[in-house]
């Protein structure tokens, strides 16, 4: 029996890939006031980012309840004994705590191994791919709790968007605060280290934010795995794909939709580049 491979709806993975990987993907929870969607069942992407621009009330989020992962854990264990959960990091949500108590709830003989991924959004959704391709390739629970820790370190991503204000709001600023004062008309560059969202500069256009990506991704000796996700602006990740094809083929690139949960925090004009090291 193959080892089965859980993540949540933070990861981003596109849903033709969740499903040919066989990764099981538990949404999290958009709320509107005192409306709630479960992200890409209730509310697609298009109605999210459509309502947030003219919004007043800002959407919130919430993780999947331990009942939730139990729920996932007992069904998966019908056809495995070996699961293996790479969840959103601690500092963003307790998904990983939720996840790791319902193992407790597991009713059938199945070992179940939680991961706190430190990350959010594409860099998660890679380490799950990379975790499921193992396990699709034979590996033991062990092998690919293995090759999940081996994995981390070498992942990185870098966002480029219009504002920190959505980052402000969604309470996830992290130490990206420190641009808040010098952000007036400058346009935020920020990646995750550690589990936490930290500033890495400021640009004045879009062109330059593409720039900034675009350098980021082809300064790596070697590639693994990569991503490129946006909230609404196709036309700008399908050129930065194309862009740097020379430098990871365009065909093995992940494109991604930036999920209602995360786009919460970012806000619409969202783009960024997640890297795994070969």
């Amino acid at each position: 029996m193959a080892v089965k491979i859980v993540t949540d709806g933070s990861s981003d993975i596109p849903k033709e890939v969740a499903e040919e990987l066989d990764i099981t993907v538990v949404p999290l929870t958009v709320v509107f006031g005192d409306e709630a969607y479960l992200d890409g069942v209730d509310i697609t992407a298009d109605e999210f980012y459509s309502r947030i621009v003219d919004t007043t009330v800002w959407p919130t989020t919430a993780s999947p309840s331990i009942g939730q992962f139990a729920e996932v854990y007992n069904k998966l264990a019908e056809e495995t004994d070996e699961i293996v959960a790479v969840l959103l990091s601690t500092k963003y949500s307790p998904c990983y705590e939720y996840g790791a108590r319902a193992t407790e709830l597991v009713n059938k003989k199945a070992r179940v191994e939680v991961i706190d991924s430190t990350f959010g959004a594409s860099p998660l959704g890679l380490i799950a791919i990379t975790a499921a391709k193992a396990a699709k390739a034979g590996a033991s629970l062990d092998e690919v709790v293995d090759v999940v820790n081996r994995t981390i370190p070498k992942t990185h991503i870098l966002f480029f968007f219009d504002t920190l204000k959505y980052l402000e709001k969604g309470g996830r600023i992290g130490k990206a605060k420190a641009l808040m004062g010098a952000l007036l008309r400058a346009k935020p560059l920020v990646a995750i280290e550690n589990g936490e969202t930290f500033p890495v500069g400021r640009v004045r256009s879009h062109r330059e934010g593409l720039e900034r990506l675009y350098k980021f991704a082809s300064e790596f000796e070697s590639i693994a795995e990569m991503a490129i996700e946006h909230t609404n602006v196709p036309e700008e990740a399908a050129g930065l794909a194309e862009r740097l094809s020379p430098v990871f083929p365009k065909e093995k690139i992940y494109m991604s939709r930036i999920s209602p949960v995360v786009g919460s925090h970012l806000g619409p004009y969202a783009i960024g580049v997640a890297v795994v090291e070969g």
